[in-house]
């Protein structure tokens, strides 16, 4: 018996348990029985609603039954071996409840070997919902193909540091695109059956500081950190996408996160859970610790935590009935946490299919690889480019490759750590696209080495990449970071010798750039996932389009970060406190308040071809409908190649008050359109009162400021010449 079996023995008796009875169906009734395993009860009505049925099984459960609901079974599928599971919640044999299995995440299952998604955070640099549902659907398929009922993505915590360890597990620095994203994926992933799990519920935007793996950063830890927050920031950008992802993605479950906010921690956070989420958003799924984040039995029973998946300890018989005995939390805490479960798997189809079974011939592999390249290409970021790209391959005599990165599989560390079915490295992918006789290697290991072999060849393309992971965060953006060697050596001295040289990035988030000047070519391809050295071969040999832009700002330096400056109240923290006093100038809001220029701005990214953006149009909204106005531009293809273009679009919101700050400008809308040579097309941005508003303090809710608004359209957050006003107040266009 595993020790969270013993734990469920319980070891305080319940003198009195009243069990209720339902009346099966009349005669003559209209019920609906499920054709999947639920049986032939009461709650197998499938003309019921999810509600009506969770309250039918709810009323058969046993006190004890009830309680062996609220925490996982298994303490060993953490880590992630075949055949197991992230989590198990074992079901109620005596009513026939079914077991309901878990799974990480975000850039696929991982339980043993399976399809290496791209990284969520070059899924957002795709600029497109379509990639991303495409994305969450690869996903789902293999989780439910591995078994699994539940998975645990996607991670939308906004980048409030580069130097955070997760930031390549999340979608970037902005919560619209965030927003849009994760709504996406979790409309892709949910299409496959499977419950998705929206996470970390709130404010978990860093691991810490000084490392001690497998454990967790000594400063600034994710385990103890209070994340001190006004309600203003904490509305307009670390709630957001949750917001969406309930609203309009009708997620079935909410992680919440290890750290404090305001003071309370997030697994028992009344403000959180319980007012915000289910209360004041409608959300009806149900809400689940991240693994290691409970505290308080009755601080969680009373505020707002359903489920915990691992190790089970706090929600374990012992501590909830102790709970209970004295008066800490009341058994309809209880029936409610189980209500909610219950009621998410009777939404969801849990009960009325057959379980999924762990068989991975089931999974199109071959078909999830080439989704995986097609998304990898959508990621990959042009950051520079003097005419070099794309390669002629029928032209190109020998090209050097260099790194060791080129003969690698690049990947993220921790819950989002995916071992590949099958993997294309850069050189093999490359190799493939002009033949193994015109490519020459080097690992870089000895500088002058790599250099001389580079100035033997035609062009060289020097591989280079960061290291990230979840537990800990980077100590600086120097691409070594936390890793041996010297990469912006190598990139200065092959650049040295070799005039043509290009620059490929594998990174999980921004990193410093000191030589993008010397260089011909820049890359960002992020994690690219199983098939990046496919995708990577494809964008540098002009097969395809490089499609992605920067869903975060690269800076010149770290004394540009909004967290950095010698302030370590505002980054790491002190005393566990990480106040955080950027306020809603984070990201490119900072750098655009501040006067500060980047090396490269949100947004960002170049095409093999060009792009015009013309006649600007603003169109008043209904009356009485949910569009308060339209915003429509031209873009047109001046090249002399198909090319993929991503207008943006931005609005600068007046100051509503004395003392309260708005960005000069924030993402409102965005599409990703492709167009042959000299076609245009005409790109239309639906705008609501939501995208009009600010948080206000003061009224504890949206308002919609008076004033003029700025339009400012463009293809990037720093290139917008495309630009008009608007006033506030839903369908007014003059100002």
């Amino acid at each position: 018996m595993s020790f969270p079996s013993m734990a469920r023995v319980g070891l305080v008796a319940v003198p009195v348990l009243v069990f209720a009875t339902l009346a099966p169906p009349a005669s003559g009734s209209t019920a609906t029985p499920s054709t999947g395993r639920c049986g032939d009860h009461p709650w197998c009505d499938t003309t019921l609603s999810p509600d009506e049925r969770a309250g039918r099984l709810l009323g058969l459960l046993t006190f004890d039954e009830k309680v062996s609901l609220l925490a996982g079974d298994d303490l060993f599928g953490v880590l992630g071996g075949e055949g197991t599971h992230t989590g198990t919640s074992d079901g109620v044999e005596r009513v026939e409840l079914p077991t309901t299995f878990y799974s990480d995440g975000p850039a696929g299952p991982r339980q043993g070997k399976a399809t290496a998604m791209p990284s969520p955070l070059g899924l957002a640099a795709t600029f497109s919902p379509l990639w991303a549902q495409r994305h969450g659907a690869v996903v789902g398929n293999e989780v439910k193909h591995k078994g699994n009922d539940v998975v645990f993505a996607p991670t939308v915590n906004i980048m409030r540091t580069p130097l955070a360890g997760r930031t390549f597990e999340g979608y970037g620095e902005d919560p619209y695109l965030s927003a849009r994203t994760g709504v996406a994926w979790l409309r892709g992933a949910q299409s496959e059956g499977v419950i998705g799990n929206v996470k970390h519920f709130a404010a978990n935007n860093q691991e810490g500081q000084l490392a001690v793996p497998p454990l967790t950063g000594l400063i600034g830890s994710r385990f103890t950190t209070n994340a001190v927050i006004d309600d203003r920031t904490l509305r307009e950008i670390y709630l957001p996408a949750f917001e969406a992802a309930v609203k309009e993605a009708g997620v079935g479950s909410v992680m919440c996160s290890y750290n404090r906010v305001n003071g309370q921690w997030a697994c028992e956070n009344q403000r959180l859970l319980n007012e915000i989420l289910k209360q004041e958003w409608g959300f009806k799924g149900f809400v689940l610790a991240d693994y290691g984040a409970t505290h308080s039995t009755a601080n969680q029973l009373n505020n707002g935590l359903d489920f915990e998946p691992w190790p089970g300890l706090s929600y374990s018989p012992l501590a909830v009935k102790g709970a209970l005995l004295t008066s800490q939390a009341g058994s309809a805490a209880v029936d409610e946490h189980v209500r909610r479960i219950l009621r998410t798997l009777f939404a969801f189809g849990f009960f009325d299919r057959p379980a999924y079974a762990d068989d991975e011939t089931r999974i199109d592999k071959p078909g999830h690889a080439r989704t995986a390249g097609e998304v990898a290409e959508q990621a990959i970021t042009l950051l520079r480019n003097d005419g070099i790209l794309p390669l002629d391959a029928t032209k190109l005599g020998r090209i050097a490759l260099i790194g060791e990165e080129a003969e690698q599989f690049k990947t993220g560390g921790g819950s989002s750590q995916i071992d590949p079915y099958s993997f294309t490295t850069p050189r093999k992918g490359i190799e493939r696209r002009v033949g193994a006789d015109k490519v020459t290697y080097d690992d870089g290991s000895d500088a002058d080495r790599a250099a001389s072999v580079a100035a033997a060849a035609e062009v060289a393309v020097v591989f280079a990449s960061d290291k990230a992971s979840e537990g800990s965060d980077k100590a600086s953006l120097d691409i070594d970071s936390g890793q041996a060697g010297d990469q912006d050596a190598l990139i200065e001295k092959v650049a040295a010798k070799q005039p043509n040289t290009i620059v490929v990035l594998e990174t999980g988030g921004p990193v410093l750039t000191p030589w993008r000047s010397k260089v011909r070519g820049l890359l960002e391809a992020w994690y690219p996932g199983a098939e990046g050295g496919t995708a990577l071969a494809r964008v540098l040999f002009g097969d395809v389009d490089p499609g992605g832009r920067l869903p975060v700002t690269f800076p010149r330096g770290e004394r540009d970060l909004p967290t950095t400056g010698g302030d370590p109240e505002a980054y790491p923290g002190v005393l566990e406190n990480a106040v955080y006093k950027e306020g809603v100038l984070v990201g490119y809001r900072w750098y655009d308040a501040r006067g500060v220029t980047p090396a490269y701005p949100f947004g960002y990214g170049l095409s093999y071809t060009s792009f015009a953006y013309s006649d600007l149009r603003i169109a008043r909204g209904t009356p009485g409908s949910r569009v308060a106005a339209s915003v429509s531009v031209k873009v047109t293809n001046t090249g002399k190649r198909t090319g993929t273009a991503v207008p943006q679009l931005y609005l600068g919101l007046p100051n509503p008050a004395v003392g309260v700050e708005q960005p000069p400008k924030q993402l409102k809308g965005f599409e990703k359109v492709t167009l042959a040579p000299g076609n245009s097309a005409r790109v239309t941005f639906q705008l609501d009162e939501r995208a009009l508003s600010y948080w206000s303090t003061e009224a504890g809710d949206w308002r919609v400021a008076p004033g003029c608004y700025d339009v400012q359209v463009g293809s990037s957050s720093r290139h917008l010449p495309l630009q008009s006003t608007i006033s506030g107040g839903h369908g007014t266009v003059d100002c």
